[in-house]
């Protein structure tokens, strides 16, 4: 009978939630310990792929492989350009792919991982910078690398010590690690983020006001002294149920709400002035402010608008909350 067949057998609970719960504290443990190891090598390695003119190039085997895609990734999408490259297709063409502008993120638990070798030898004949991370100091990959992060040695979570489970998960936390290190170097800020996530509720989330107001023709405005009859033609031109009342340099002076017109309700409405019932103090929001804090801002004020101000508080635009969830962003 192969292990494959085998039928798990039940057992309580209280046994699984131990076993869940002892992988946690060991892999959090490595963590710690990963933490305090780190030293003047980590920070060589991050001038190295700082000073990268072309691509930071992972590579790995097995779990490894599974490991380098997602650090390559979270490189890319961090500001690195960043890919990953199956060693067995390098030594098969792929590392034409490598160039001596690039740098090499080679990742083996062993130091020792006969795939790696082509890649190794590839990186010294062209002088190309080799950063490995491994668990073991004087491996092969330790010794031809030109900075070696070398894991804390650690207990596998994997109760038969086999399985990569802890040095899986401090290898990939070393990448995050060498990612933010990066981002920080570069001064890599939101909007270069959103620029490498424009789509799905990430790139949704990191929206900025100026993406979805409304501004020109379409913007709601009049003057404190027009009378209530344009006032009201205005709001229902516009159809944002509100309007800004600006001075002669468009400096937001007050606002007019559907409430305010009902409050204000008498038989001499109509003979009033915008400046007569307007609201003074009104909430507003910048064009570079993200979306996502305008929408916070209607629902704890309960309105449905906010108005969209420059540093002279000149008003720029105006943000429906229903342009924000036509957005995607709730």
């Amino acid at each position: 009978m192969t292990t494959h067949s085998r039928i798990a057998k039940p057992r309580p609970v209280e046994q699984d939630l131990a076993s869940a719960k002892n992988v946690l504290k060991l892999e959090s443990d490595g963590l710690l310990a990963l933490a305090e190891s780190l030293d003047e090598r980590f920070a060589k390695a991050v001038d190295i792929l700082a000073a990268v003119k072309g691509r930071i190039v992972v590579t790995g085997m097995g779990k490894s492989g599974h490991i380098g895609r997602k650090i390559a990734a979270t490189l890319a999408s961090t500001g690195a350009p960043a890919f990953f490259v199956h060693p067995g297709e390098a030594s098969h063409g792929d590392l034409g792919m490598v160039t001596q502008d690039d740098a090499i993120l080679g990742l083996s638990n062993s130091g020792e991982t006969a795939e790696l070798s082509d890649f190794i030898a590839y990186s010294r004949r062209f002088s190309i910078p080799l950063i490995s991370i491994t668990s073991r100091k004087g491996s092969t990959l330790s010794e031809a690398s030109d900075v070696s992060l070398v894991l804390p040695a650690v207990k596998e979570a994997c109760p038969l010590g086999l399985a990569p489970t802890t040095s899986t998960t401090l290898t990939l936390a070393l990448g995050d690690a060498l990612a933010v290190a990066l981002l920080e170097r570069r001064g890599f800020s939101a909007d270069d983020f959103q620029q490498f996530h424009p789509g799905g509720s990430l790139g949704n989330q990191l929206m900025k006001v100026k993406d979805l107001m409304h501004s020109g023709d379409a913007l709601p405005v009049v003057r404190p002294t027009d009378p209530m009859s344009n006032t009201l033609l205005e709001i229902t031109a516009k159809h944002f149920g509100c309007v800004a009342v600006t001075d002669e340099q468009t400096k937001l002076v007050g606002i007019i709400t559907d409430g305010d017109l009902r409050r204000h309700m008498t038989d001499d409405l109509i003979k009033k002035s915008a400046g007569d019932i307007m609201t003074v103090g009104a909430k507003t929001i910048g064009a570079r402010a993200l979306a996502v804090e305008a929408l916070a801002i209607m629902n704890s004020k309960s309105i449905t608008s906010l108005f969209v101000v420059d540093e002279a508080e000149t008003v720029i635009g105006i943000i429906h909350i229903h342009d924000c969830l036509r957005a995607g962003i709730a």
